[in-house]
């Protein structure tokens, strides 16, 4: 699909999560399918732009492009110079956060709760659009259907962000008051694209090939956005392009193929956090790979119990070659351990 001038190779992209996109994971998904990947969201705060969290987050080196950072704040003059803080290291797409439901990030009036105050949305959204046009690079949004139930107004805020020069919308099909619980309705989305000429992605509970296609078909949209499905998976994209293509679902990876991944994965991580922080950061990516695997809950609790790097390396290396040895290929997604036939371990 088409944005700005960038021609995006699938419509399967993967959502900006705070403490979980990071460029080791961008680049990740990006091998494995994703057409499009958008940073964790950048503060528009001067005082913390210096930060090392901040520095970690704008660093895109070696990442493919176009390369698409989030940006997130209450003050349209703030959130446009952030638009060219974050375009003078790389920045090739801006995406405009109002979709975060955080309590930290909605007590300053951002992300979502953002959603509250149209003019306000609509004047952050005119500046950054100014901020960036100079320099060709697009403006995206993501959102929510809206801030409560009796307030689902995204049909309104994408129409006003239309006419004032976003170039692709998204639409996670939950309130705010929601967060994550229950279930994503896809029907507002549906409502978006029809009200809009500009792409529109649909996002929310998306964690299968089938369930890609099953939301695509329901609203239209143009690209589907995947979050949580993706921690620990991030082959999930290439099993989606697969199943859409053919319409048959796409064998799971081999066990030596995901070695690869988690170990080029954990090398990047540590070149970008250092070996302290990498190590605990890394406890989390690691545990999401393993969780529903044979001995996946023993190692979790090992490699959280560790500070060292190398010993960290050492026992998911052991683990994976352990694995190895007994099944060829990961079960299917849906079968958790106890379900594993004996007849899918090797002897």
């Amino acid at each position: 699909m088409q944005l700005g001038p960038y021609l995006l190779p699938n419509p399967y992209f993967v959502a900006p999560m705070a403490g979980v996109t990071d460029r080791p994971f961008r680049k990740l998904c990006r091998k494995l399918g994703a057409g499009h990947a958008v940073s964790e969201m950048v503060t528009s705060r001067p005082d913390l732009q210096a930060s090392l969290k901040t520095s970690r987050r704008a660093n895109h080196d070696g990442e493919p492009g176009p390369i698409a950072v989030q940006i997130a704040g209450t003050d349209p003059v703030m959130m446009a110079e952030a638009a060219r803080y974050n375009m003078e290291r790389g920045a090739q797409i801006i995406d405009i956060n109002m979709g975060c439901p955080a309590k930290k990030v909605c007590n300053r009036w951002a992300g979502s709760a953002l959603m509250q105050d149209e003019p306000l949305a609509l004047s952050i959204i005119e500046a950054v659009v100014a901020a960036c046009a100079p320099r060709g690079v697009p403006v995206t949004l993501k959102m929510r259907t809206g801030w409560c139930e009796a307030r689902r107004n995204a049909v309104v805020l994408a129409r006003a962000a239309e006419a004032a020069g976003v170039q692709m919308i998204t639409v996670h099909g939950r309130t705010r008051e929601q967060a994550y619980r229950g279930h994503a309705e896809h029907g507002t989305v549906a409502a978006v694209k029809a009200a809009v000429g500009v792409p529109v992605v649909a996002n929310g509970d998306i964690d299968s090939p089938q369930g890609a296609r099953r939301v695509l078909r329901e609203t239209g949209a143009d690209a589907v956005m995947i979050g949580r499905a993706a921690q620990g998976r991030p082959w999930i994209f290439r099993e989606i392009a697969h199943f859409m293509a053919t319409g048959t679902l796409r064998a799971p990876p081999l066990v030596a193929e995901v070695r690869q991944w988690l170990m080029e994965h954990l090398d990047d991580h540590y070149t970008l956090y250092g070996d302290g922080l990498g190590v605990r950061t890394a406890r989390k990516h690691i545990g999401w790979y393993v969780q529903d695997l044979p001995g996946g809950p023993d190692l979790r609790d090992r490699i959280n119990r560790t500070d060292d790097r190398t010993e960290q390396v050492r026992q998911v290396d052991d683990w994976l070659q352990w694995l190895h040895q007994r099944m060829d290929r990961l079960p299917a997604p849906d079968a958790a351990p106890h379900e594993i036939a004996h007849s899918d371990l090797m002897a």
